[in-house]
């Protein structure tokens, strides 16, 4: 990718930004949409917690994430740290990790996820929640990608 670490590392450290995709409707949200919201430390140190809720299918979702890893420009790792309300992937650790390269950076998202315990949920998460897990990554590269592409290359 075309930017610096520490200019990426920025673009993604704003935590409204990185899950915007969660605030738009789509497919993967059955056009269900969620509000972000953060603490005082607005998701940039251990310890700061980032708040989503929304509905999904009419039912209410909730998640409030941890940060517990925070190392600009290198790496930030947030987790589940209550038992979440979400329909398709249960409890997860989510983060990204950016690496300098030639004159640019190799940027890394990952999310590790459960999937839902009981009833319909665990049903949806098996037919849905890799799916779901690879949307949410992949917007976020896509997203880091759009805002850096070089002028000279076709959308």
């Amino acid at each position: 990718m075309a930017a610096k670490a520490e200019e990426l590392f920025a673009f993604l450290d704003d935590h409204a930004r990185l899950a915007r995709h969660m605030e738009r409707p789509s497919l993967m949200t059955a056009y269900g949409v969620f509000r972000v919201e953060t603490d005082a430390l607005h998701g940039r140190a251990v310890g700061s917690v980032i708040r989503m809720s929304g509905s999904v299918l009419g039912m209410e979702m909730s998640v409030e994430e941890v940060v517990t890893e925070y190392v600009p420009p290198r790496s930030k790792v947030w987790e589940t740290q209550s038992k979440p309300r979400l329909l398709v992937v249960d409890g997860y650790r989510m983060g990204f990790t950016v690496s300098p390269r030639d004159g640019g950076s190799l940027l890394t998202v990952f999310i590790d996820y459960g999937l839902p315990r009981d009833g319909v949920a665990r049903y949806v998460g098996l037919l849905f929640g890799r799916s779901y897990a690879r949307w949410c990554t992949q917007r976020m590269v896509q997203d880091a990608v759009s805002r850096y592409r070089p002028a000279e290359l076709p959308s």
